[in-house]
């Protein structure tokens, strides 16, 4: 009973921590989900799943470095390689992008199995999913999970058992990415939200024009992309407010400037604490 509550009163620490630097609000909120909970540590045991592998043996995934999230670059820092698709427990919809999980297969699973778990990141939809959770992992993430020497072994699987939890993503040295999407226009706007710490994923996008003060709710196009269409055009610069799943919310000013340009990057100040 002592450890539930010292767990009870260690989220509540998480959730009402404020962070104030750069242009950055946090707020505390009331989401009790069962990933948060998980996530905070409040009741995060391990779960079985069924893993898959897709792509190149030592490859990210797609052929492209991406996904069904909008994430580019995914053999690059922060991810690695160690990503995967989810099936829709795992993706949400794309609700589930960026959140990050330690998996593990032991040698009950499979001979070649090393029992020490990884990391990856979800970073695509898995729409062919062969259990109720559904890793379809990279080449380079199925492998991570042989012993050393046993990775192509374990490849040849094909589909193995795993045990899988949520963890805290770590971005380090990262801060919340801002990047306009190709086809944004004065009066459509369309940005990729990413590098989001601590959960991995955001639940909520918001914009605020230049000489306004009314933030204007963005509404996820798909994965990590959110979209506004405006009926007039939009004044920059653009302040985004985030919020993340624990309901700590950021708030980027002035991240997107008056010159903004389709297909940039605008890299904020602001990282989830």
């Amino acid at each position: 009973m002592m450890a539930a509550q010292a767990a009870a009163a260690l989220v509540a620490g998480l959730l009402a921590v404020l962070v104030v630097a750069h242009g950055v609000r946090a707020q505390p909120a009331n989401d009790t989900s069962s990933a948060v909970r998980q996530l905070l540590g409040s009741g995060g045991g391990w779960l079985p799943a069924k893993a898959t592998w897709y792509g190149a043996p030592n490859g990210a995934g797609p052929d492209d470095n991406g996904g069904a999230c909008g994430f580019k670059g995914t053999n690059q820092y922060p991810f690695m390689s160690m990503t995967s698709c989810g099936n829709e427990p795992l993706f949400q919809d794309g609700q589930g992008c960026g959140a990050c999980y330690e998996i593990k297969c032991t040698s009950k699973d499979n001979p070649a199995c090393s029992g020490q778990p990884k990391r990856v990141m979800i970073t695509d939809m898995n729409y062919y999913p062969v259990a109720k959770y559904h890793f379809d992992l990279s080449g380079t993430a199925f492998g991570a999970l042989a012993m050393p020497g046993l990775n192509d072994r374990l490849r040849h699987a094909g589909i193995i058992n795993i045990q899988f939890r949520r963890v805290p993503c770590d971005n380090r040295g990262l801060t919340v990415n801002f990047h306009v999407e190709q086809g944004s226009n004065p009066v459509y706007l369309a940005v990729l939200v990413q590098y989001a710490n601590k959960a991995g994923t955001v639940l909520q996008m918001d914009l605020l024009e230049s000489g306004s003060s009314y933030w204007t709710p963005m509404r996820r196009s798909w994965g990590s992309v959110w979209r506004l269409d405006s009926n007039h055009p939009l004044r920059a610069p653009f302040s985004m407010r985030i919020r993340g799943e624990s309901g700590q919310t950021l708030v980027a000013n002035n991240v997107i400037p008056a010159n903004w340009r389709p297909n940039t990057d605008y890299r904020s100040y602001v990282q989830f604490s």
